[in-house]
């Protein structure tokens, strides 16, 4: 690590590597950039996978194989650098390969192209070699990326602090019981050092350590998190946590005795202002339409850049939206609906009837995409329907906007109860028999947070501890709050093991 010529201070130069998904690759960024602007002694690098960095630069030359051979590509915003690694897959023909054989191609595909990169980004002329290594939380390559070149390493951790304490337990004898009791979802289940309202039950826990199906997925996720909680065992990387103390003191508290834990969320605010996008959208269309509609009265309703969800279940999204007969805006993307003929023009019905019913027309919009920050931040929202994922609670949280969460997956269960139990800052859809989310319920759970009348006194203590929350949040945040102090604990920390290494 060589000293800056003119300050004498350490220079840093940190390699964040994101998986190639809209929430991994946001919050990556905004990691990046953070560090960036700590002081003029660090660099940053955000490496996403090619067919990921083709989609935020589409102007990009990297369109042939020997370009991605060679390692050629590399942009920056003026604060941050952008550099591409291939995963093996950079047709984009197969995102989610689950099979161990699929999984060891890609592991070594990555691995090979991250390992360039670290040597390239070492012997450039001016430039400064990566002194430390961050991956998005499910990268396994880069642990033995890190490994190879001796390079300290920091797992960023992009779910809350609770679920990092259950991961961490179940991998530490709390499996055993988890999987005699899983098809039991209202057994409790006591999590050490968690002082929780209400006991979590097994369908409050993240679903990649309850699924007992035996399918390859199944098993790819209990192989992923169990080899990288024995790499923290083992190496004891730094853990940086996107969340705060005041959210989650007790889970980072149990967390510290464990683990090398910094808290550094929420990664919303300054630092995220100027998002990437991985799919279009029609900013002024949507944002025009909110400033034509009255504080806290439209309803916004978005389930992520990962779930599907079946035919029937849209339609009944869209029966509770036109039941409560609030304004919405919903967003659906043409590959979002199983079962959808995703021909729609303009409004994007996707194999709905959305468009064809003058009703729901009038009363909302439906859109492919959108800047989720900007619109939970606008005035006219005041309910948010999401699934739930961590990225979309913590915005929420951050613009004081209760929430109806449907969740479908991962620790999305276990972040609704976190909303709905810990923080009371919304309430959580109960899905049928079946599986679905009826348009009844949902119609309920909208008025419950948003009517004075009908949801009472619940909807405005829902709304009054949002609005704590959000100040308690933006804090943590910005410029000076937790997050940037912690994060320059961290560098000063690294700073000095560095410089003892060396001496």
């Amino acid at each position: 690590m060589a000293a800056d010529d003119k300050t004498g201070r350490r220079h840093h130069h940190f390699l964040v590597v994101a998986y190639g998904i809209q929430s991994h690759v946001n919050p990556g960024r905004a990691l990046a950039r953070r560090l960036a602007q700590l002081d003029g002694s660090i660099t940053a690098t955000l490496s996403v996978p090619v067919v990921t960095y083709r989609r935020m630069f589409p102007s990009s030359l990297l369109d042939s194989a020997a370009a991605v051979a060679a390692e050629e590509e590399m942009t920056t915003d003026g604060v941050i650098s952008y550099v591409p690694y291939s995963d093996g897959l950079d047709d984009g023909s197969l995102s989610w390969p689950t099979d161990a054989e699929s999984r060891a191609r890609r592991r070594r595909a990555s691995a090979d192209s991250l390992s360039a990169i670290v040597a390239r980004l070492a012997g450039r002329g001016g430039g400064h070699p990566v002194t430390c290594i961050m991956c998005t939380m499910v990268l396994l390559p880069v642990l033995d990326v890190a490994r190879e070149h001796g390079i300290p390493l920091a797992v960023y951790w992009l779910q809350p602090a609770t679920v990092l304490a259950i991961g961490y337990h179940f991998f530490h004898g709390l499996g055993e019981l988890v999987a005699a009791h899983a098809m039991e979802p209202a057994y409790e289940v006591l999590v050490p050092g968690l002082k929780l309202n209400r006991p979590l039950r097994i369908d409050s826990l993240p679903t990649f350590l309850t699924d007992t199906s035996g399918t390859d997925r199944a098993r790819a996720f209990i192989d992923v998190f169990g080899e990288l909680f024995e790499f923290m065992d083992q190496w004891r990387p730094k853990v940086l946590v996107n969340t705060f103390d005041e959210l989650e003191p007790d889970a980072l508290a149990e967390m510290k005795r464990h683990l090398d834990v910094v808290a550094v969320g929420p990664m919303v605010g300054s630092a995220m202002d100027a998002r990437i996008h991985l799919f279009e959208h029609d900013k002024k269309r949507y944002m025009e339409w909110l400033h034509a509609h009255p504080d806290n009265s439209v309803v916004y309703v978005s389930f992520g850049s990962v779930t599907k969800f079946a035919k029937l279940q849209m339609e009944e999204i869209a029966a509770g939206l036109r039941q409560c007969g609030r304004p919405y805006l919903l967003v659906v993307r043409k590959d979002g609906v199983d079962g959808g003929d995703g021909e729609s023009g303009g409004g994007g019905s996707h194999g709905l009837d959305l468009e064809k019913d003058d009703s729901l027309q009038s009363q909302g919009m439906v859109v492919d995409w959108c800047d989720q920050l900007e619109v939970l931040s606008h005035p006219a929202v005041g309910c948010f329907v999401s699934h739930c994922g961590w990225n979309s609670a913590t915005e929420a949280m951050a613009s004081g906007v209760p929430i109806v969460g449907v969740p479908n997956m991962f620790d999305q269960v276990t972040n609704v109860y976190l909303v709905e139990e810990e923080w009371g800052i919304g309430v959580r859809g109960e899905r049928n028999g079946d599986g679905v989310l009826t348009g009844a319920e949902l119609a309920r759970c909208i008025e419950l947070v948003m009517d004075d009348d009908g949801g009472g006194a619940r909807a405005v203590a829902i709304r009054e501890r949002a609005k704590a929350l959000k100040e308690t949040a933006l804090a943590a945040a910005h410029a000076g709050g937790a997050a940037e102090r912690n994060l320059c604990d961290l560098v000063k920390t690294m700073s000095k093991s560095l410089q003892s290494v060396q001496s």
